[in-house]
């Protein structure tokens, strides 16, 4: 069996070989008119980053930040997908409100204090993910104000969805070369109290 596999030749690595980054990898263009699956991250090939619903706020930004990211999955006890948390939720008004409306510490806040939870989530089905465009995508994260889309597929052998993909704003923005700022976070301080002080 091993007779029909012949050995594969070799090369030194001289002194100039560099690591090459991913980022640095060529990648081809991306229009409005391409298809929405070039754009969407596979989360059969890329494993999710994930925290505990009761991880320490501040442990969950170490993680996004020291990863590059800007979105976690959260988790419950059981493994079971609890909700998203992002940037946004750990910089914008949340921390804030909840630290006013519960008397809390920064220090004691912990990821179910901002995330969003399951309940709350919608997801786009894969099926029609396959057949859509950028262009749709962009359409649909805008009409929704949102900066990130989750992508389902129904498991034939237990009759439930799984979470199999993740649009990212950023990431499509990136591959169009414009840009795509649905969500504004408040800058200052000032602006999060005015925010607070005057809510309906």
């Amino acid at each position: 069996m091993e007779s029909q596999f012949h050995f594969l030749p070799t090369v030194a690595l001289p002194p100039t070989t560099d690591l090459i980054r991913l980022d640095a990898r060529p990648r081809p263009s991306v229009t409005m008119d391409s298809p929405a699956l070039e754009v969407m991250t596979d989360l059969k090939t890329v494993d999710p980053v994930s925290v505990y619903e009761d991880t320490p706020l501040d442990d969950a930004h170490h993680e996004m930040v020291s990863r590059g990211i800007r979105l976690l999955f959260v988790t419950d006890a059981a493994d079971r997908l609890a909700g998203l948390v992002t940037a946004t939720d750990m910089l914008g008004e949340r921390p804030m409100q909840c630290m006013l409306g519960h008397n809390k510490r920064r220090a004691d806040l912990l990821v179910r204090d901002v995330m969003t939870p399951r309940t709350e989530l919608e997801a786009l089905k894969l099926e029609d993910v396959a057949s859509a465009k950028v262009g749709h995508m962009v359409a649909t994260m805008k009409q929704h104000g949102r900066q990130h889309a989750l992508v389902v597929e129904l498991n034939p052998t237990t009759g439930h969805y799984e979470v199999c993909g993740l649009f990212s704003t950023t990431h499509m923005a990136r591959r169009l070369g414009i840009s795509l700022n649905f969500i504004r976070v408040p800058q200052a301080f000032s602006e999060i109290q005015h925010s607070l002080l005057h809510e309906s």
